[in-house]
């Protein structure tokens, strides 16, 4: 007898409090509340659809507002805020396959927590996510009958998470290997979205000795609109607003030289940084847990790639916005930049320069000409003594010369720096 297959549907999302830990929206008190507009923006929303965000227990008001933030994140003028939502309200649901492959899901966990889990939970119900490995119910045969019925149409949009390993030993899934499996599921596909570092550049899987001989997507997929939206993991939010962007308009985002979006990877990390004032003025943090780091300070010092990484991280953040890694206190480690854990290891050294104010200058040199300028403006009014006094206290704490070793801290890292990666280690 055939095998039956069951309904494949995805039980986390039937209910806006289905993930443990996510705050569930305040239930709506009437029909009339839910009809209230955002404040900012109205939008022409289905009754089908209003119905939808009531069985979710998401309100109008905050349905319009998550669309309003997608907007700003895509960096699109507020007056397509409608238009947005209207796209996410279409009773013609877009058709999504989600494929995984040389990778640790974090992607994926990274997009459930967009800036409003909720109301992302809720976008996911009004895609067809036809195939999704992490999320689905079903599994093995079953799984493999919902991924051939998703792609039995063409035009489906096509999210891959993952590199992809030319070793066809490595990454066999029902017996078909993965450079099978994502050209088949391309063919088809109206557009392409590599997401996380392993898609879009390699990521770890490739890095030193890449024992799977691991490639990106784009070195797989060819004469089909992709876009990369790289990081391990990437902006949960720079996800959703890529998808949500080619529901509204049908094609993918602007994008810079490397395939990624512009609205999310046009600026440097370093130049958004609340801790670049710090950079300017000479100020690092030299040592996990020393003053300079309590204070803020510039973590550059302790080996932070922002000056050399392309992100939103700093605007964006993490967790509904609440902080990202240098608000933490740890350095950027570059990794929505190409082949990342081989050009940015040992992750605890210093870059070995900067290009900033005009010329080429490293962190020694910024600081100790902010020093060296403050005194010379204070010797002219009088105060030279003080401005002796002061120069001698940063002295005490000026940077180290720039030499390429790890800077250890007083934390985790080993005195003798046996914490950070060697060349040698790059690739194991």
């Amino acid at each position: 007898m055939a095998q039956r297959v069951v309904s494949l549907g995805f039980p986390s999302f039937r209910k806006a409090d289905a993930l443990p830990g996510l705050q569930s929206a305040p239930v709506l008190a009437s029909a009339q509340q839910d009809d209230a507009t955002s404040g900012d923006f109205d939008a022409d929303l289905p009754a089908g659809f209003l119905a939808t965000l009531r069985a979710h227990k998401v309100s109008r008001r905050r349905f319009l507002g998550y669309c309003a933030t997608l907007t700003a994140v895509l960096a699109l003028p507020a007056a397509l805020a409608p238009k947005v939502a209207e796209a996410l309200a279409a009773t013609n649901k877009p058709r999504v396959v989600w494929l995984e492959f040389q990778d640790c899901t974090g992607c994926t966990e990274s997009f459930l927590r967009a800036s409003d889990p909720d109301v992302g939970q809720l976008i996911l119900n009004l895609i067809s996510l036809d195939y999704q490995e992490t999320m689905m119910a079903a599994a093995g045969t079953q799984a493999e009958a919902a991924k051939a019925a998703a792609m039995a149409e063409p035009g489906y949009l096509l999210v891959v998470e993952g590199s992809i390993p030319s070793d066809v030993g490595a990454c066999t899934i029902g017996g078909r290997s993965a450079t099978d499996i994502l050209t088949e599921a391309a063919s088809g596909a109206a557009a392409v979205l590599a997401v996380g570092t392993c898609a879009t550049f390699g990521g770890i899987p490739k890095a030193r000795p890449n024992p799977t001989s691991a490639v990106s997507v784009s070195d797989i997929v060819a004469g089909k609109p992709l876009v990369n939206v790289s990081g391990c993991p990437p902006v949960p939010d720079n996800i959703a607003a890529t998808i949500v962007h080619f529901l509204s308009f049908g094609s993918l985002p602007a994008a810079d030289g490397l395939g990624r979006p512009l609205f999310a990877y046009g600026n440097r990390i370093h130049d958004a940084c609340e801790r670049r004032a710090h950079y300017d003025a000479g100020e690092f943090a030299l040592s996990f847990g020393d003053e300079g780091h309590a204070n803020g300070w510039c973590l550059y010092r302790l080996g932070c790639k922002g000056p050399d990484t392309f992100n939103s991280c700093p605007t964006t953040r993490w967790n509904s916005g609440t902080s990202w890694p240098v608000a933490a206190g740890h350095g950027c480690i570059g990794c929505s930049e190409p082949d990342f854990w081989d050009t940015m290891t040992p992750f605890y050294a210093t870059l070995p320069d900067v290009h900033d104010f005009g010329v080429e200058a490293t962190s020694t040199e910024i600081g100790l000409g902010v020093v060296a300028g403050t005194a010379a403006l204070f010797a002219a009014h009088g105060v030279g003594k003080a401005v002796q006094q002061h120069m001698a206290d940063r002295a005490d704490r000026k940077p180290p010369a720039d030499d390429g070793q790890p800077r250890p801290g007083t934390g985790d890292i080993p005195a003798d720096g046996s914490g950070d990666r060697t060349e040698g280690e790059a690739g194991a």
